[in-house]
């Protein structure tokens, strides 16, 4: 049984049924092991995942100030320079009177001042530097263990057990750009989640309440699947070391808005009203006013009933979260807030411009 179990770790077998997560997609070309099967006989791998700065700067707030006074001052220099560039472009012009000959260099082509680059653009260079791409664990699990936290420093690495390529029913199992997204957001404003109770609804491998819970008081982590469920427990016991510095904690628990189903929120409709419904009664049944977040990446698909590219269940997704804005039952009333994202990135992961943030408040009426 055991060599049958070993057999199959070291032949992965992926079907055209399977769903991948661009996250997992996207690892370094290094040996992709795993560390056991789960409880279905799914390969099951464990990830590093480096934060651009140690726990100690959460604490304290330095990075994001370091960073936002860096931005300023890049800015302000790149903007000096600029002004620089386009007096000397102006001098040059007027010195010579053969106009665009002056911006000609020795072979007859035309010389372009460019522009000096933008504190994103240094910001973005710094974080291709200090890239660190998930890491996949071999089989001898403490062996691997000892061997990557030599190279990894406890207080900014995320440890997370997953599984790749599942089923669309399974795909809570994977790491998700849209968790990367929120928790950015935590980390960036983690002034007004700091001592909050934060209850996450479709937690997943944990990733978000993991990185929430070092800076709440308290995290209900909750999805469903006894699977799942244990695999988020395992991922909140690896990373205790980032909670402990703030106290923070993590209750894992099951939560099932629609019974006997599951798989990704916002891509399906059902789900989607299933969620808004469960929002509804929790912030109903709540006694103070609340705020939610919603992570989500928009999938495009080309559909052959509209020949053409479309978004059905991000269209559907809109459409609810308005008619919840707009709601008028005498006894809630929800504000919608977009969140652009452009706060400071804090994960390695590709930030692209269908990933959305959402924030719903939801007050009750006297």
């Amino acid at each position: 049984m055991a060599d049958l179990a070993e057999e199959e770790m070291d032949n992965p077998t992926f079907s055209s049924d399977t769903v991948l997560s661009d996250v997992h997609l996207h690892c370094p070309s290094k040996r992709h092991l795993m560390v056991r099967l789960n409880a279905v006989g799914q390969p099951v791998f464990l990830s590093y995942f480096k934060l651009l700065w140690s726990t100690e700067d959460l604490a304290s707030g330095k990075h994001v100030r370091e960073i936002t006074t860096g931005r300023e001052q890049q800015s302000r220099s790149g903007d000096e320079l600029c002004d620089k560039d386009r007096s000397n472009v102006k001098e040059k012009g007027e010195l010579n009177s053969e106009g665009v000959e002056a911006l000609l260099d020795d072979d007859g082509d035309l010389e372009v001042v460019r522009r000096p680059r933008g504190a994103s653009d240094l910001q973005a260079e710094d974080l291709l530097r200090d890239i660190v791409c998930p890491v996949i664990l071999m089989k001898g699990k403490e062996d691997a263990f000892e061997d990557e936290e030599q190279e990894c420093t406890c207080s900014d690495v995320v440890k997370i057990e997953h599984t790749m390529a599942t089923p669309l029913e399974d795909v809570g199992k994977q790491v998700w750009r849209a968790a990367f997204l929120l928790a950015d957001h935590i980390l960036f404003q983690r002034d007004t989640f700091r001592g909050c109770s934060v209850l996450e609804l479709g937690g997943g491998t944990g990733i978000t309440s993991i990185i929430m819970a070092t800076v709440a008081k308290r995290v209900y982590c909750t999805d469903v699947g006894d699977d799942l469920l244990a695999m988020c427990e395992q991922n909140v016991a690896l990373n205790k070391h980032l909670m402990e510095p703030g106290g923070g904690e993590i209750k894992v628990k099951e939560l099932d808005w629609l019974k006997d189903e599951f798989c990704t929120v916002f891509y399906d409709d059902d789900l989607t009203d299933a969620l808004f419904r469960t929002l509804y009664r929790i912030t109903h049944n709540l006694r103070n006013s609340c705020t939610v977040y919603l992570a989500l990446e928009k999938r495009l698909n080309f559909t052959l009933r509209h020949m053409d590219i479309t978004c059905e269940a991000y269209s559907h997704f809109r459409n609810t979260l308005n008619d919840l804005e707009n709601l008028q039952d005498g006894k809630m009333k929800y504000t919608v807030e977009h969140i652009k994202a452009d706060f400071c990135q804090f994960l390695v992961y590709e930030r692209i411009e269908q990933l959305e943030l959402w924030k719903i408040m939801a007050e009750h009426l006297a």
